[in-house]
């Protein structure tokens, strides 16, 4: 079928190896949707083939479709009976020669529907394999459980607290928490909260409502660290607490966010508390630009780290059906953001250093995979929403090309001549690696 993706080696050991697992991944779930509707529309599958180049392995099943592993893992390929090449561009030389029977057994010869929906799989199975993940994790992680219960309580350079696992929260500093899903929610009250080291929590403990001390919810610490950021190259590390920037102490994330975004991109040195011991680093904040909830960009500094509280909140299962849907939502707004991307930039509202290519993607993998399984398997599932989308773009070779082709041929009743195919293909081709070299050429540069 379609060239699911190609791309040259990234960087080296843990990049390329997670950038090899997550790419492997994507293509067998892209390409397998090809091969099973295809078998359901009753189109035979000659190859399937995770890889390109010299074949390492291959076993026939008993349809008569050779499975293979092929050296270089960067793509994968369904070669359709009476296709002339992978990318179901041309037909084999004898097809003409086959019988009703055989022919039907083709892509060239089977209903318009079927090869539509045979292409249309590709992409799909992607956003399934992305929902699915997306609505494990959500499952895995569960949803925040009311009333509001502390969980774990992560280590700060404050210690000592009366504050406890198990705790109901009531109000802190003498102000009613709101519901968790209340408009503004605890972001709104977390900032009407005062930046002092230790606050008092009225709590429910055993049936009994007291008042114990606590730390400020939202302090400095790090929870996780952006792909490609300044935090990550600095050498910061989830569980940091960072105490001082500059010399001067800060206590509250929000104080560091509005340091850092009104640095003008000049070098910060930060103390950094973590394992009982302050160490410094010096890092310096990046232009990023970043979706804004009504849409468009805007353009901020950063340094590449998630704050977090000060302490987890107790969670509850979260049943499938609403994972499911939870899953779908982030899945569409991977696309719904890769299209306002991708026009944003092409309108020049946002820099071209946006765009990753091979390089930068192998580099966000090791960094995903650097944080962790969960976080590893979310970029797959993002990658692989990415992936998919991009293949629905009406160029020729990719899914979204042919599907044009079909559609042109719905409306007059004949495919695209032979002759305008070659010229189509050929120019889709040169698009596809032409985006692939700019892409290559922001990597370097950027």
């Amino acid at each position: 079928m379609d060239i699911a993706l190609m791309l040259p080696l990234g960087n080296f050991g843990l990049a390329v190896l997670a950038f090899v697992v997550a790419l492997s991944v994507i293509v067998a779930v892209h390409e397998y949707g090809h091969y099973i509707v295809g078998r359901w529309c009753g189109i035979k599958a000659d190859v399937f083939s995770l890889g390109f180049g010299p074949v390492l392995f291959a076993r026939e099943d008993k349809r008569g479709t050779r499975w293979q592993l092929a050296a270089l893992p960067f793509g994968g390929y369904v070669k359709f009976k009476g296709d002339g090449d992978a990318a179901s561009a041309t037909q084999a030389g004898d097809i003409e020669e086959m019988s009703p029977e055989e022919r039907r057994q083709t892509m060239a010869g089977a209903p318009l529907w079927a090869r539509a929906a045979t292409v249309v799989a590709g992409p799909l199975f992607n956003f399934i394999l992305s929902i699915a993940i997306f609505g494990a994790v959500m499952m895995s992680q569960g949803k925040v459980a009311e009333p509001l219960t502390v969980g774990e309580l992560h280590p700060l350079p404050q210690s000592g607290f009366g504050l406890q696992a198990g705790d109901e929260l009531l109000a802190i500093a003498g102000r009613d928490l709101p519901d968790y899903g209340a408009p503004g929610g605890l972001g709104d009250f977390i900032d009407t909260l005062p930046v002092e080291e230790s606050l008092d929590y009225r709590v429910r403990r055993e049936g009994r409502e007291i008042v114990v001390d606590g730390p400020y919810p939202q302090p400095t610490r790090i929870m996780q660290l952006a792909p490609q950021s300044a935090a990550i190259e600095s050498g910061l590390a989830p569980g940091d607490v960072i105490v001082g920037v500059e010399g001067q102490k800060i206590l509250a994330f929000d104080e560091l966010k509005q340091v850092v975004e009104s640095s003008d991109g000049r070098a910060l040195a930060l103390d950094v508390w973590r394992d009982g011991e302050v160490m410094q680093f010096e890092l310096t904040p990046r232009r990023v630009d970043e979706p804004k909830p009504e849409g468009g960009f805007r353009t901020e500094w950063r340094i590449g780290i998630a704050g977090g509280m000060a302490f987890d909140f107790a969670t509850e299962r979260m049943g499938p059906g609403e994972a499911l849907v939870g899953g779908a939502a982030q899945t569409w707004a991977v696309m719904s953001n890769s299209v306002s991307g991708l026009y944003h930039m092409l309108i020049g509202a946002i820099s071209a250093c946006n765009m990753s290519g091979p390089i930068g993607i192998a580099e966000v993998s090791g960094a995903m995979a650097s944080q962790g399984a969960s976080s590893f398997v979310w970029f797959i599932a993002v990658l692989s929403a990415a992936i998919g989308f991009l293949n629905l773009f009406p160029i020729p070779v990719l899914d979204g090309g042919h599907l044009v082709f079909y559609a042109f041929e719905a409306v007059t009743g004949k495919p695209p001549s032979d002759g305008a195919l070659r010229i189509l293909m050929t120019i889709g081709l040169t698009l596809v690696l032409g985006l692939m070299g700019f892409a290559l050429i922001t990597d370097i540069l950027c």
